[in-house]
């Protein structure tokens, strides 16, 4: 109630600054979302009572308004988790109340922010602040940003303030965080070089975190912490012709925490991209080198609480049902990955583009551990033992231990004007013991087919086909110690598909199916049947299904949450202004 009254005082204040203006120049926005589920009982995939333990019924969503007048902004969004177990979002997520609002100036020169606070510094690797509501993510910093321009091409920003802990006061124990970013358009900034073909631009960064607590007991021992923990970032971006370069390097002093097993190890973090651009081909190869860049606000906060810092993925994100039961999840502890992909169009009138042209595309990333060299101290063996270094890394040592590998290669072809035909194939690595954190479970080793066929019958009305397969390491007959059932749930080889017809614009209706046929585990070789209706007009849409869903990672941009096996009906409406 507070925290509406004064985004309401607020916006009084801007209609005595700006008067008439108020009414004539005012502009309001906003956006809502509902999800709601209601789950049911299914012996078939092991849903009982038990699991479902009473609560059927979850729903959750958010409203945004956000209200503009001239250079002054503000805004508030409201949210309310009902969770049940069999959601998949983290239990603290539940709760509802104004759970973000920010009121901002800028006159493109000064910008002034107050309230909850979304932005980055760089790629993120140091400072990144951002929600994702499929995920139940949200570390948004409560406190003030400050923008200055003092010339073209400069940016300056200084950020002060609390993350937000779910639903946690901020008047409770986490850390200050505190940043300033620098960013210089040398082309933009120096008019001699607005058109030179070389373009560059370069930025800096500082963040630290404060914690008042200095020590720590365990296990009868006393371990002095760092109150101050500092980052430092530099980066740049090249660009010549067709051809683009960005790096950026990331530093952290010794951040010892729950989540590094209270090590004393600097941390460092190495992103580079190489790009090459032309009419019909691009090429990106992509690097990453990560060592111990964990940096919460908390030292005790554990999986996806309170992360400072952001580690961009390089890999591919697939999209379809069966590859994404096995995406890849970001390792900050340390890993070292590498992306190479080429997109190429035949061109049209040619033997093989015919008179559409042909599509393709080619993706070969990969993400290994790094080398870790143990200290010894007295003869005894420190790596990663707690209350010391941990241990020694060469830089460009690459670790022996593969966590994820992906080869794969897309067709996409326009056949006529009424069909459009896409083909991939994938060939993936996924290691489930680090990824999924399952002690002793067997890399998936695997292959899959998928093929897309649309027809559009005519303006309005089309049909798409889905299909796809895929082929696991682990046989139908393989046998299973009863210790790690829990590992095989989504192994085995799989087949699916889905049939959409659509009635642009407004209509779409779907059927699908994931049958887990070669699982070696007999009672998981189960079919996942769905539905699915849809309904669009103009900024609101309605999608209802049901059915049910299988056991998986749910990931955007490398961070994830496991999705439990469910069955029932879920409802989503959106809607904008």
């Amino acid at each position: 109630m507070k925290k509406s009254l004064l985004i309401l005082a607020v916006i009084l204040c801007a209609t005595t600054l700006y008067g008439q203006d108020f009414l004539n120049k005012s502009k309001v926005s906003g956006s809502f979302q509902l999800d709601g589920n209601y789950y049911w009982e299914d012996n078939g995939i092991g849903i009982t009572e038990d699991k479902i333990n009473g609560e059927k019924f979850g729903a959750y969503g958010f409203g945004k308004l956000q209200y503009q007048l001239g250079d002054f902004s503000a805004g508030m969004r409201f949210e309310a988790y009902q969770t049940t177990p069999m959601s998949g979002f983290d239990a603290r997520v539940k709760g509802m109340g104004v759970a973000n609002f920010f009121a901002t100036y800028d006159n493109g020169t000064i910008g002034v922010t107050v309230g909850d606070i979304y932005d980055q510094f760089g790629n993120g690797l140091i400072f990144r602040t951002y929600e994702e509501w499929t995920l139940g993510f949200d570390n948004s910093l409560r406190g003030i940003r400050a923008v200055f321009r003092p010339c073209n091409g400069v940016t300056l920003k200084g950020i002060y303030g609390k993350q937000r802990y779910y639903w946690v006061s901020y008047e409770e124990e986490r850390g200050l965080v505190r940043g300033v970013d620098g960013e210089w358009d040398i082309n933009n900034s120096i008019e001699a070089l607005n058109d030179a073909k070389l373009k560059a631009t370069l930025g800096a960064s500082f963040v630290s975190k404060y914690e008042s607590e200095p020590t720590m007991e365990y296990n009868g021992n006393i371990y002095q912490l760092p109150q101050n923990v500092g980052a430092y970032a530099g980066r740049m971006n090249l660009g010549y012709g067709r051809f683009g370069l960005s790096a950026e390097y990331a530093r952290k002093i010794n951040d010892p925490s729950f989540f590094n097993n209270w090590i004393y190890r600097d941390g460092q973090e190495l992103l580079a991209s190489l790009s090459y651009s032309q009419k019909g081909l691009g090429v990106v190869l992509q690097a990453k080198r990560v060592d111990n860049m964990s940096f919460k606000s908390m030292r005790t906060a554990r999986q996806n609480d309170l992360d400072i810092g952001f580690i961009p993925p390089i890999n591919y994100t697939h999209t379809h049902s069966l590859p994404s039961m096995f995406a890849y999840a970001t390792q900050p502890l340390g890993e070292m990955g590498v992306q190479f992909q080429v997109n190429y169009t035949i061109p049209k009138k040619t033997a093989l583009g015919g008179k559409y042209g042909t599509k393709l595309a080619f993706n070969y990333s990969q993400v290994n551990d790094i080398k870790r060299d143990s200290i010894m101290v007295d003869g005894v063996n420190t790596l990663n033992m707690m209350g010391t270094k941990g241990y020694t890394s060469p830089f460009f040592a690459i670790g022996d231990k593969m966590f994820y590998r992906d080869f794969n290669f897309e067709i996409e072809k326009k056949i006529s004007a009424k069909w459009h035909l896409t083909l991939m194939y994938i060939n993936l690595y996924y290691d489930m013991e680090t990824i999924e954190g399952h002690p002793g479970a067997e890399a998936v080793k695997a292959h899959f087919a998928f093929g897309e066929a649309i027809y559009k019958i005519n303006r309005k009305h089309s049909v798409r086909l889905e299909l796809q397969h895929m082929w696991d390491n682990v046989g139908k007959n393989q046998e299973v110690d009863p210790l790690y059932e829990e590992y095989y749930v989504k192994r085995g080889n799989w087949m699916a598909f889905l049939l959409e017809y659509t009635i642009a614009p407004k209509w779409f209706v779907s059927v699908a199916d994931k049958y887990n046929y070669g699982n070696p585990i007999a009672d998981n070789r189960d079919h996942y049947f769905t539905g699915s209706v849809g309904y669009i007009k103009d900024q609101t849409r309605i999608a209802l299904s049901g059915g049910r869903q299988s056991q998986g990672l749910v990931c955007v941009g490398g961070v994830c949450r496991e999705v439990p096996a469910s069955s029932g009906v879920s409802i989503t409406i959106t809607t904008s202004f």
